[in-house]
């Protein structure tokens, strides 16, 4: 057999064979299960990047995005005409959704207002690194207040005003607007979140004496109840006052009385018991 044959006879075979093939795979794929595939139908208003608390959406700092129709956000926005031109009272990372809970009320404007809840106020304190906890005070974070009172030329007070106050704010809006540039921006005011009671206990103990803020457990709810310290706890009992006696020439002299001397350790005794012989003999010795 001549090489012309035998490539005649391959390609035959080849022909023959290649229908056979195909028809076997078409089959076998009409035989395999369906296998249905997530279509995502719904879209979602998501940020374009961080937003703090009291920024104005714009159309440039939000946008659309295809959303799995199976994990629908609850009450997000489906189109940026919802969210344009209201405030946030929370703030939002990028691509985080926009959902009702995180937006002021329409024409409520922007900034922080709208944030304070109904019937609160917002009261605005100076502080330092120092009284800011070292920069541990963070919006949403709670803080007791304590100031610091001189009374007279010889005592001191310390006491807790107000308890469980959130934080709305750290620093100015200036701060803040250089901070997201990266530059580290020391806190120089804190903002609360309190009754009007609360704010005028806060402004009162401002004007005579100093703040001081201590930072609470989230989880830690109960309000603090504490009388205060004085100078005087500080270092044990005050001295007795001078007792007043009028000498024999009659004039007032005040004695000063010392104070009584500590106790005495009580010494110990103990009792030795002797035997000599058949006797038995007991002697006490201190």
């Amino acid at each position: 057999m001549d090489r012309t044959t035998r490539t005649i006879i391959v390609v035959g075979i080849a022909v023959l064979v290649a229908p056979i093939a195909s028809f076997g795979v078409y089959r076998a794929i009409q035989q395999m299960p369906v296998r249905e595939v997530e279509v995502r139908s719904l879209y979602q208003v998501v940020a374009v990047h961080d937003m703090a608390m009291g920024t104005l959406i714009t159309p440039n700092d939000v946008k659309v995005v295809p959303w799995p129709a199976s994990s629908p956000v609850a009450n997000g926005f489906t189109t940026t005409e919802g969210v344009v031109n209201r405030g946030l009272i929370a703030g939002v990372v990028t691509n985080e959704p926009i959902t009702e809970s995180k937006l002021a009320p329409t024409a409520a404007g922007a900034g922080l207002p709208p944030s304070i809840t109904e019937g609160m106020r917002a009261l605005s304190i100076r502080v330092n690194e120092v009284v800011g906890v070292a920069g541990f005070v963070v919006p949403g974070t709670h803080v007791d207040v304590l100031v610091t009172i001189a009374q007279g030329q010889t005592d001191t007070l310390t006491r807790v005003v107000v308890s469980d106050m959130q934080v709305l704010t750290a620093g100015t809006r200036y701060d803040q607007e250089k901070a997201r540039d990266g530059q580290p921006i020391p806190t120089s005011v804190v903002t609360l979140l309190l009754q009007p009671v609360d704010a005028e206990r806060i402004t009162l103990a401002s004007q005579q004496g100093s703040l001081m803020l201590t930072l609470r457990n989230p989880l830690d709810r109960k309000l603090t109840e504490s009388k205060g310290v004085r100078t005087a706890a500080l270092f044990g009992d005050p001295p007795p006052p001078p007792v007043i006696k009028t000498a024999p020439t009659g004039r007032k002299v005040a004695v000063i009385v010392p104070p009584p001397p500590p106790p005495q350790p009580v010494p110990k005794v103990y009792t030795v018991e002797t035997y000599k012989a058949a006797k038995r003999a007991e002697e006490v010795v201190k």
